[in-house]
């Protein structure tokens, strides 16, 4: 039987090991973006202020003085900014980044599947998925634990499911907040993957207020955050809208529905599902995945004949009446 490693089959199930931090990357480039943008956006804005009061001659030299020292401040803050957003979330990701890809391409250096060196990386390998099992069944403390004692807290993605816990448990709680939030900070992302994520919290908390009878907050509420999705959600929104007339212990089948305390367990399940996809990673714990890999991947069981007469046979030499074939 040939040992040699099927590189491509064993860096199949990598994906989301490597996706997973340059998601994170890709937060803090935006973040630094976005206070770029602000703050040399303000400068601009006053430069181009003092230029035109400068030709018209109507600029005083102490105010114009005045205006370059602030913006010199805000370019210093800028700096100041981005320097602790570098050291504080840029640093840590890039450091994540390298020994994870340090990790993946050790096994392009390994020829067979036999040897030590391949052992070793698979056993570390084996703790990481141990550890997103242990995430995925909530137990945070037991997660942290393995990855300290085995030093792999670079090669899982232990603060990836604090937040997904942490958000999931404020949906159970009845309370979008946590998830609108990251649903804002990842727009782009979510547009992409066409998630309807965000619009259906909008419209949970719109429920919430009108299953309150809060029927003018939930109209103000509607005006704001849920007709600019009318083009693609007209229907829905024309339903909620009559929702008003409906109270929550209605009988009535649409309406009813939308009452339902149940939507609560979609919301955490979509919310699941949008994080995990704009991740790569797959509902299943990697270990599971691992494992129906490894059991189909098997060589089929011997196939026996069993007779009527209690005798059982693996040729066809036999010719019983009856004939019952059992895979042992």
């Amino acid at each position: 039987m040939s040992t040699k490693l099927n590189t491509e089959g064993v860096l199949l199930f990598e994906q989301p090991f490597a996706r997973v931090p340059y998601e994170n990357y890709r937060k803090v480039f935006r973040t630094s973006q976005k206070n770029v943008e602000r703050e040399l956006g303000w400068v601009q804005v006053t430069s181009t202020a003092l230029a035109e009061r400068e030709a018209k001659g109507t600029l005083d030299k102490d105010e114009a003085l005045n205006s370059i020292e602030g913006m010199i401040d805000r370019v210093e803050s800028l700096k100041r900014k981005l320097s602790d957003l570098q050291d504080t979330a840029g640093k840590p990701t890039q450091d994540v980044m390298r020994e994870r890809l340090s990790h993946l391409s050790t096994v392009e250096t390994i020829s067979t599947a036999s040897g030590p060196e391949y052992n070793r990386w698979a056993d570390t390998r084996l703790d990481r998925w141990l550890v997103d099992w242990c995430l995925r069944s909530g137990m945070e403390m037991t997660a942290r634990k393995v990855a300290k004692e085995k030093n792999i807290e670079t090669l899982v993605d232990i603060d990836l499911f604090m937040d997904i816990r942490r958000i999931e448990k404020a949906l159970s709680e009845h309370s979008c907040s946590e998830a609108l939030v990251w649903c804002s900070e990842n727009k782009v992302a979510l547009r992409k993957i066409k998630s309807t994520l965000e619009f259906d919290l909008r419209l949970q908390e719109y429920i919430e207020l009108t299953r309150a009878r809060k029927s003018q907050e939930a109209i103000a509420y509607s005006r704001k955050y849920l007709v600019p999705w009318h083009e693609t959600h007209l229907a829905q929104i024309q339903t909620a809208t009559a929702l008003l007339a409906f109270p929550p212990n209605t009988t009535c089948g649409p309406y009813k529905r939308l009452y339902d305390p149940s939507r609560w367990y979609t919301l955490v399940q979509s919310f699941r599902l949008a994080i995990y996809t704009l991740n790569t990673l797959p509902t299943e714990p990697l270990l599971h995945l691992s494992l129906y890999a490894g059991l189909a991947s098997l060589k089929l069981p011997l196939g026996v004949r069993w007779t009527g007469n209690g005798e059982a046979c693996a040729g066809g030499a036999i010719q019983p009446s009856r004939e019952f074939y059992y895979c042992l």
